[in-house]
């Protein structure tokens, strides 16, 4: 038989295997036990933590006759044909590669079969995230009432890119990342039972650079084991990672904080020499920056997460150093990681870091001495001429807020387009308002199609993305109609920003399409200038001529001719004033 990788060979075949997710294995197996398990879960986290494995790890022991306290046997056929996938009611689906509308209305269509051999027909659907918003609404009714004997899971390590409508038809289940020693402790399990010679400091280094994921960790001990011939030492593992020993970053870091400038690129020239990788180094750095940081707030915390990084000379390293200077190593490693990113000449950067990080000290000390050395009668003009200068500006604003409230008083908005009022110092362009659709709107607005829209406005919000929510978080409609809804922004330019962003306008109307069936034209205007143009649209309607009116535009100017002559009653005219004439509904006795 040929070789199996040890993440696939030591794949968790029960729950007690999945090490790191206690809590999300025993809800699993008490919801078996006392049948209460549910039609559709959602499994998300990081890559390599398990959530596929628990997936089939479910499937078995639903299906299992022999299963204990929620354990499958893994002995009886149901068990081995799904762990060695030849079990055709366990279906697996990578929707990465099938992402389509068609693929997901054949398990539509097939999903009412009954299962051939199960009591359960479990369908897998990994990186869920990767189906299209069409795939996502052919599967959303399926997803929510499906047959009695299908049980659907969904695996994915970006949950924000899945509609909320899917979201909150499942039961959902969140993998964390495994600790070190946890990580460490699983493949010392396995080096043991493959009988295999190991340097605990292998294992340790490999825990940390798989960074809480176990299918990381088992493959880059894969590598060592190959790279060593069954050897499993700490230089092959730092030749296999690229990492740098800890040793090294301390005496790196020793030298550029004495800035010893000679020496510090000694060191980094032995470093690349020896062939580790640029960013891996600076990953490492950034790391040990970290954990002296922390060491100086809570000592004990990092000794017991971190493995073999605490000693006498990190100790004393860390009591001589202050967190301010941390501070500025890491804003320079984090700056010369992004200009390295595109570069075929790492080293050149990393000597560029190197004297920088070796003068950064010297720079601050004499930038702080010279400030120590002004003269105080300087420093009092000094400060003259700063209060002067504050004073004028706060005239120049006082009088930009005089001339905003003279144009805001004097803008005139006509019926082809109506812009604010520019400031000719502003350098940024006004939202525009385009009257002939938004008096188009409001000619056909129903009170009926406004509360629809507040009422799912919510659920529309939880679609977007975190970019996209930003820019509509302080939003709101304020009419509706069938075909078309106007939302109000509180800040021009947040307005501006929704006129120009298709994709926002895009991903609405997607959002639209779902909750309510209809895609309306969106309308965006400022929120100042709202009153203003429904006053004018209603002056409009009433001056206008009966005869030029439709029979429904008549009635429609009846009502609110009728609504209008109740202002006259201080309770009628207090709650339009709060609420709008779109919510008020003014009933004679």
């Amino acid at each position: 038989m040929s070789y199996q990788a040890l993440y696939r060979a030591w794949r968790p075949q029960k729950f007690g295997d999945l090490v790191g997710q206690e809590l999300i294995t025993k809800t699993l197996k008490n919801a078996i036990v006392t049948e209460q398990t549910s039609h559709a879960y959602l499994f998300t986290g990081p890559r390599g933590t398990g959530k596929t494995s628990a997936a089939k790890i479910f499937a078995k022991a639903i299906n299992c006759h022999r299963q204990e306290d929620g354990e499958p046997c893994n002995e009886c056929a149901t068990c081995t044909s799904i762990t060695t996938g030849r079990q055709n009611d366990v279906i697996e689906i990578d929707a990465a590669s099938n992402n389509g509308v068609e693929e997901i209305r054949d398990i539509r269509d097939k999903v009412k079969y009954a299962p051939t051999e199960c009591d359960y027909k479990i369908y897998i659907i990994d990186e869920v995230h990767m189906l299209s918003t069409g795939a996502f609404n052919a599967l959303l009714k399926t997803l929510e009432e499906p047959p009695a004997n299908v049980v659907f899971i969904l695996a994915t390590t970006e949950p924000h890119k899945i509609p909320a409508t899917i979201i909150s038809r499942t039961q959902r289940f969140d993998f964390r990342r495994i600790q070190a020693t946890t990580i460490l402790q699983r493949m010392e399990f396995i080096v043991e039972q493959k009988q295999l010679q190991y340097d605990p400091a292998a294992l340790k280094l490999i825990a940390q650079a798989a960074e809480g994921g176990m299918r990381d960790a088992l493959s880059i001990l894969d590598q060592v084991i190959s790279f060593g011939n069954d050897q499993i030492t700490l230089d092959n593992a730092l030749m296999v990672t690229g990492s740098v020993q800890n040793h090294e970053l301390l005496e790196y870091l020793e030298q550029v904080h004495s800035n010893d400038t000679a020496a510090a690129l000694e060191t980094l020239h032995q470093i690349i020499v020896a062939g580790k990788d640029a960013g891996r180094f600076i990953e490492d750095l950034i790391s040990f920056c970290r954990d002296l940081l922390l060491y100086q707030q809570a000592p004990k915390r990092l000794e017991e997460e971190q493995l073999d990084v605490v000693d006498d000379d990190f100790r004393a390293f860390a009591a001589k150093i202050s967190p301010e200077e941390i501070y500025q190593m890491i804003d320079l490693l984090n700056e010369q990681q992004e200009n390295m990113r595109f570069t075929a000449h790492a080293s050149i950067y990393l000597e560029v870091l190197t004297v920088k990080l070796a003068t950064r000290k010297q720079t601050s000390v004499a930038q702080t001495n010279a400030n120590v050395q002004v003269p105080e009668a300087a420093q009092t003009a000094l400060v003259e001429d700063l209060s002067r200068q504050v004073r004028a500006l706060q005239e120049q604003i006082h009088e930009l807020e005089q001339r905003s409230a003279q144009a805001g008083n004097g803008v005139q908005l006509n019926r082809q387009e109506a812009k604010p009022r520019i400031n000719k110092q502003s350098a940024k362009k006004a939202p525009t308002v385009n009257l002939t659709q938004l008096y188009s709107v409001l000619d056909d607005a129903t009170k009926k199609s406004l509360l629809e829209l507040r009422d799912i406005w919510d659920d529309l919000m939880n679609m977007l993305t975190v970019a996209q929510r930003a820019v509509m978080h302080i939003s709101s409609p304020v009419a509706a109609s069938e075909d078309g809804v106007i939302v109000t922004f509180q800040f021009d330019f947040l307005c501006e920003r929704a006129q120009t962003d298709q994709q926002l306008q895009t991903t609405l109307e997607n959002g639209l399409d779902r909750l309510i069936g209809h895609v309306p034209r969106l309308i965006f205007i400022p929120q100042d200038s709202w009153p203003q143009i429904r006053q004018q649209y209603l002056d409009s309607q009433k001056n206008a001529p009966s005869h030029e009116k439709h029979p429904e535009d008549r009635s429609r100017s009846e009502e609110k001719q009728a609504d209008q002559t109740t202002q006259a009653q201080p309770i009628v005219d207090e709650a339009r004033k709060l609420f709008g004439d779109e919510l008020i509904d003014v009933k004679n006795d």
